[in-house]
């Protein structure tokens, strides 16, 4: 009896029953109980030397990802596994639902196969706030700040969101919006999308500009499917918006879609921006106006300290990194009305 003949009776992948079989919190309750039922009724016995095995081989720096479909974080790992290779470190990447609790994951992973460190792309400060303390390797926290945390081991870098997300609002009020929606993320005040939510709702009243978070304000998570759902929500409620800020890139891909099958054309009808700057917002139809966060200093700065780290006892480190607001294409006055700027060539903000 093997993993794969368990798999073939439980119904589940290899994969899954593997997750089952280790205790890993990223599987269904349905499917982790009839996946040890089968274990029970055929008396399986797992192989504990080549779980052993796998253990030594997998300990290295983990990266552990929060978000499958997260562009940003493609690209950083991307880079960051590029650091570590050349640094003689061996890397194991695991990607996790962005609903899922990381930390629980990572202390899992200690136990399991013992990383010198670990890289986390993304996060919910509540989680780490009251579930990190077991974990006791070099850790580093990318986009999100864990300053207030107070944690020995732990050092983050990451973008000010809030103030990124103020540049946009102000972008869009110099072109003379007064009508903003804001899609994605979700109201937890430990998400990063919530930064950039306090960011537009401050602007908006520093710039006099009326914005009512239950009629303006549309969550949703990091993919195009469900930000063209929530496009079409958040248009329902709000029909006379003339500019969406999407608090990624991703989002505002799937926003442009929802809006041109609604018969509304981009920038013409509605202005859209995007967040992260990612490769592919340089190539979209029309060319995404965005905030781009700096993923090679965030991935260098993250290898680095925690490299050190590894390597020394050193205090950790947190550091905002600067951002660009990059003007594309997206971004228009609302019809009918010229605004100062129009016609101008590209403007980068830096932040």
């Amino acid at each position: 009896m093997t993993i794969k003949d368990i798999a073939r009776l439980s119904g589940y992948s290899v994969a899954t029953v593997s997750r089952a079989l280790n205790s890993h919190p990223d599987i269904s309750e349905q499917a982790r109980a009839r996946i040890l039922a089968v274990v029970e009724q055929q008396d399986f016995q797992p192989n504990n030397n080549a779980k052993h095995l796998k253990q030594q081989a997998d300990a290295g720096v983990a990266i552990i990802v929060k978000g499958i479909m997260n562009l940003l974080f493609a690209e950083l790992v991307e880079r960051l596994q590029e650091l570590l290779q050349s640094a003689g470190q061996e890397t194991a990447v695991h990607y996790l639902d962005e609903d899922a609790n990381e930390v629980t994951y990572a202390c899992q992973l200690c136990r399991e196969r013992k990383p010198r460190g670990i890289l986390f792309l993304g996060g919910d400060l509540e989680l780490f706030r009251t579930g990190f303390a077991p974990i006791t390797v070099p850790c580093v926290l990318l986009t999100n700040s864990a300053s207030e945390l107070g944690f020995e081991n732990l050092s983050s870098f990451t973008t000010d969101d809030a103030a990124a997300a103020a540049q946009v609002i102000e972008l869009l009020a110099q072109r003379g919006h007064r009508r903003i929606g804001v899609l994605g993320g979700n109201f937890s005040c430990f998400q990063i999308s919530f930064r950039r939510l306090t960011g537009c709702r401050s602007a908006c009243e520093q710039l006099g500009i009326p914005f009512d978070e239950t009629l303006q304000y549309e969550p949703c998570r990091y993919s195009m499917r469900e930000a063209y759902a929530a496009t079409c929500r958040l248009l329902e409620r709000c029909p006379d918006l003339t500019a969406l800020f999407a608090v990624s890139d991703v989002t505002a891909m799937g926003a442009i879609r929802a809006l041109y099958d609604r018969g509304r054309r981009v920038p013409e009808d509605i202005s859209v921006v995007g967040y992260d700057g990612i490769e592919m917002s340089r190539y979209t139809i029309p060319r995404l106006t965005t905030v781009r966060q700096d993923v090679m200093r965030l991935a260098e700065c993250g290898v680095d300290d925690l490299l050190r780290r590894i390597g020394w006892n050193r205090p950790p480190i947190h550091e905002v990194i600067p951002f660009r607001l990059i003007s594309g294409e997206s971004v228009a006055a609302p019809a009918g009305k010229a605004a100062p700027g129009e016609g101008g060539a590209a403007v980068r903000h830096d932040g």
